[in-house]
């Protein structure tokens, strides 16, 4: 039996249920209003599916701009399968969500930030307890060949 409650991965795993629903949704009904999403992800991720192409040229993360043209969105337990727009090329993707390391709507200004570790990483115990989620837009400066800040789309 566990001698703690380990609340930053029950955290973790409520907030990545919050995206599988709001995805179900998405894919039954489409993009409401002015909804839409960046969702950043590790592309090194064991389960992530996308072009060799595409990998090469983001081989540790890629920021999704889900807006205006998407197709085949299909959400399972573990993640959704989207087909995206890459200079007019559509290209299917397969994005776990344990591999999202950012989920942000600048419509409503909701925002997730997860921290992803590695498998067989090792924390010490006082990192374990830590909150490890953000429930707010990013406001760090942007990576070459990723989207910038939020703040270019606010109204």
């Amino acid at each position: 039996m566990a001698q703690t409650i380990d609340y930053g991965n029950l955290m973790h795993d409520a907030m990545r249920g919050l995206i599988r629903e709001v995805m179900s949704r998405v894919a039954r009904d489409g993009l409401p209003g002015n909804h839409h999403f960046f969702i950043t992800v590790d592309t090194t991720h064991p389960e992530m599916e996308m072009a060799n192409w595409l990998r090469d040229r983001y081989p540790s993360e890629i920021t999704l701009v889900i807006q205006n043209w998407f197709d085949n969105l299909k959400v399972d337990q573990s993640g959704f399968a989207i087909t995206l727009n890459f200079g007019n090329a559509p290209e299917p993707l397969y994005i776990p969500l344990d591999a999202i390391s950012t989920f942000v709507d600048p419509s409503v200004e909701f925002g997730l930030r997860f921290e992803l570790h590695a498998e067989g990483d090792e924390d010490d115990e006082d990192d374990e307890e830590a909150p490890m989620m953000e429930a707010e837009p990013e406001d760090e400066a942007p990576k070459s060949g990723e989207v910038v800040s939020l703040d270019k789309f606010r109204k």
